[in-house]
């Protein structure tokens, strides 16, 4: 990398997490099966079952909580978005907290955080490290049965869209890292980035989100584990950027 880039957006999916140990959603083995996502993450779902879906939820927060930590590829992250000098943005699909705890800066978690419960009423957010259930009581308006798991369900709108389309449209670089490019809106910031004029580079265990013509919408594609390829990519990158800097 020789160029020097002034804002770099990141969007990572469930392959940066899955060499921690997060199963991918609705992968074989993971969390999801047996359930039905219009049982488990619908508002609909919430309505006509609650106590299913705080099991569900509850579940997975504790099997995240059972040593589960941050990977090589969320610190090599979390290293660059310290020591870049220029606007840096991590958008992340999963709900987990991995980015967060490597200490990544300007973290936003489109589809919610598992660790935290919502109230319904005010959207309130209070941190949450153990089991919930439907007659637990609201802290900010005491009324029991209105905390849910801060998840974006299916059918609602992901989070910080106005921020994320902003950054978006000024980056000149978009790294797309463990994600499958099929879940929208997600699968479309690779050609909002690309409208305005940013590189592109897809970080992946196989090439995704072919064009019209059948090759790749990324300007360049980089295969390979994530633990692998991400530090070595950001090592590179910030050299590049530190470099620039200097004989700026």
């Amino acid at each position: 990398m020789s160029k020097r880039y002034s804002s770099i957006v990141v969007l990572t999916g469930a392959g940066i997490s899955a060499e921690s140990g997060v199963p991918t959603f609705r992968a074989s083995d993971g969390l999801w099966e047996g359930h039905k996502v219009e049982d488990v993450a619908t508002p609909a779902a919430f309505i006509r079952d609650p106590d299913q879906v705080h099991r569900f939820y509850n579940q997975r927060r504790r099997f995240w909580l059972d040593g589960i930590e941050p990977n090589a590829a969320h610190q090599a992250i979390a290293e660059f978005s310290q020591q870049f000098s220029g606007q840096f943005t991590l958008v992340t699909q999963n709900i987990d907290n991995l980015h967060q705890r490597a200490g990544t800066k300007h973290v936003y978690p489109m589809h919610g955080e598992l660790l935290k419960i919502r109230c319904q009423d005010t959207g309130q957010l209070f941190d949450c490290t153990s089991d919930t259930q439907k007659e637990q009581h609201c802290p900010c308006c005491d009324i029991a049965g209105n905390l849910r798991p801060h998840v974006v369900w299916f059918g609602e709108m992901p989070l910080f869209m106005e921020t994320i389309e902003q950054a978006l449209a000024q980056c000149d670089l978009f790294i797309a890292i463990g994600t499958s490019g099929n879940v929208y809106p997600a699968a479309g910031f690779v050609q909002t980035a690309r409208y305005y004029g940013a590189e592109t580079v897809e970080m992946n265990l196989v090439p995704t989100t072919p064009d019209h013509l059948g090759g790749s919408v990324f300007d360049q594609e980089i295969i390979g584990p994530a633990t692998v390829t991400v530090p070595t990519f950001f090592q590179l990158l910030l050299g590049s950027s530190v470099h620039n800097d200097k004989n700026t």
